[in-house]
């Protein structure tokens, strides 16, 4: 169906949200189109993964409170946590730096730069697009700080009985997400949104059930949400990147033999149907690293790099 709104050339435009999200960029640089970066830096220190340098986004919670924290509107306890080897960890990034950062210090000082990135972005996007990944995560139990992975798993606060686990609902959903947007376009009144959510299964769960269960759970809060809010809200559009990878008339065709990793021809697929509803006009790519060769002419180790994604939960495996 045509979309409410589509993209040019000259819009800039921004990203977030799960591991699926990073795919969004990657076609519109690929394409030539205006991927706003306002923190850049090497990439092999996970700048340009998104414009700033915030990582992933599993939550709706957490996007609010990455807006928040920019702006001094949530200033929460966590600080720092200590890293592997002496080396210190940001609670709210901790994959960014590869080992940690040398001291607390450090932590606080690149955050400080990374929170003015992130102000840059907010105010200067025309277009952000969202990828809802998780309803689950983790709290602090003092300010309700949410955080991408549990205490311990790359990084650990001084106790851990000052967090708890937490699977947010279809109500605080909506209300996050029609927080988020009635405050950007405080400062931004003519930011347009693209919502979408993660075809991506649930790697783990902490409930005491099934992770089956808690995917299937998981991604209909999730499409209840953006839909609630698209509809709700003016200028919020909803990309069906979901059911297009998991529909059932696509016979799981697009998944790995995992049945959980997307692969590169689904997500070319997704993206081509993206770039053809929602993008204005095709224009010529920019110079070779962001082009790709198409998907038969790579060998299966120059695919899985092409396609490869930052993706905070596969650290639960070991």
């Amino acid at each position: 169906m045509p979309p409410p709104f589509k993209l040019s050339p000259s819009d800039r435009i921004a990203t977030g949200g799960s591991c699926f999200a990073q795919h969004i960029s990657r076609t519109l640089m690929a394409k030539g189109f205006r991927y706003l970066v306002t923190e850049p830096g090497d990439s092999a220190h996970n700048y340009g993964v998104f414009p700033a340098r915030f990582g992933n986004l599993y939550t709706v919670r957490q996007l609010l409170q990455l807006f928040e924290r920019a702006y001094g509107l949530f200033v929460p306890s966590d600080d720092v946590w200590a890293g592997k080897e002496g080396r210190f960890v940001d609670p709210f990034r901790p994959q960014i730096e590869a080992g940690g950062f040398v001291s607390p210090e450090a932590v606080r000082e690149d955050r400080r730069k990374h929170l003015a990135a992130v102000r840059e972005m907010f105010e200067t996007c025309d277009v952000f697009v969202f990828t809802l990944g998780l309803t689950e995560g983790w709290q602090a139990k003092k300010d309700g700080a949410v955080f991408p992975l549990a205490p311990g798993v790359a990084g650990s606060p001084e106790s851990f009985d000052d967090y708890e686990f937490i699977n947010f609902d279809v109500a605080s959903m909506v209300e996050d997400l029609k927080r988020f947007i009635e405050h950007a376009r405080l400062i931004n009144p003519a930011m347009r949104v693209i919502l979408t959510v993660s075809p991506v299964p649930l790697i783990a769960t902490y409930e005491k059930t099934h992770v089956l269960q808690a995917t299937i759970y998981s991604k209909s809060a999730l499409r209840v949400v953006v839909d609630m809010v698209a509809k709700a809200m003016p200028g919020v559009a909803y990309f069906p990147s979901y059911e297009i990878i998991t529909g059932h008339n696509a016979g799981y065709k697009w998944f790995e033999p995992d049945l959980r990793s997307v692969r590169p021809a689904g997500v070319d697929h997704v993206m081509g149907l993206f770039s053809k509803h929602y993008l204005s006009q095709q224009v010529v790519a920019p110079a070779a690293p962001t082009v790709r060769r198409s998907a038969a002419t790579q060998t299966e180790a120059e695919l899985q790099d092409l396609y490869r994604v930052v993706c905070d939960e596969e650290l639960l495996e070991p």
